[in-house]
């Protein structure tokens, strides 16, 4: 499967993300620029990490105004598959990509530890490799990522469930609501998530535990 990395002024995941892809698929992924109006074609597309535009305005409000983001948008209309984490998180839910909004942490701190993850949706391209209620490790690194959505929104995303990931045990570093930690799009070929898959893929990360999230939506059996 080929991918691609979007590169925004800010994010500072992107090395991270590239060096996962490639580790995992064999393959290095594409790069494109925040001024790209046109994506080749990819199976992929991932937003990574950082603080895209300083965070001004509100987190990923910005980015998501960007030429490659229109371009991410019709590739997703598509059913190509996108990625976003953290902050490429914020920015798939700034461009209308995702339902809800991320919030400031409700301890008005940054946070960066590890927390726990329930798999709460396994049918899905990003989880299919896990076992339904899974609970796996992953790092987290945000100030804003407290997930909020209106009560109409909030059942139809646990109605329809889009909710992919779940913080366990007790480990919710930001009071999301329902402990929502990632979600898709109702086509399911869109996947926004707080923590850092990327960084515990392989034992000199000290696990593998997001390891799986890019085997499934690659293609590589379990």
């Amino acid at each position: 499967m080929k991918s691609a990395v979007v590169l925004l002024p800010g994010l500072n995941r992107d090395r991270d993300m590239i060096a996962a892809l490639t580790k995992i698929s064999g393959t290095a992924p594409l790069t494109v620029w925040q001024t790209e109006t046109d994506i080749p074609d990819v199976d992929l597309i991932v937003i990574p990490g950082g603080f895209s535009y300083g965070d001004y305005l509100r987190c990923g409000a910005i980015a998501a105004r960007m030429p490659v983001m229109r371009a991410v948008a019709e590739k997703a209309r598509k059913g190509v598959k996108v990625l976003g984490v953290c902050n490429g998180f914020q920015i798939l839910l700034e461009a209308g990509l995702l339902p809800g909004a991320l919030m400031r942490n409700t301890s008005l701190k940054f946070v960066c530890r590890e927390v726990k993850l329930e798999v709460s949706n396994t049918d899905t391209a990003f989880t299919r490799n896990y076992r339904p209620g899974q609970i796996i490790r992953c790092p987290v690194a945000h100030h804003d990522g407290n997930y909020f959505a209106d009560a109409e929104t909030l059942a139809r995303i646990e109605g329809e469930r889009q909710v992919a990931f779940r913080y366990a045990e007790g480990t919710n570093p930001n009071g999301s609501i329902n402990d929502i930690a990632g979600i898709v799009s109702r086509e399911g070929n869109v996947l926004g998530l707080m923590p850092h898959p990327e960084n515990l893929i392989e034992a000199a990360h000290g696990g593998a535990d997001g390891r799986p999230i890019f085997e499934s939506v690659l293609g590589i059996a379990a």
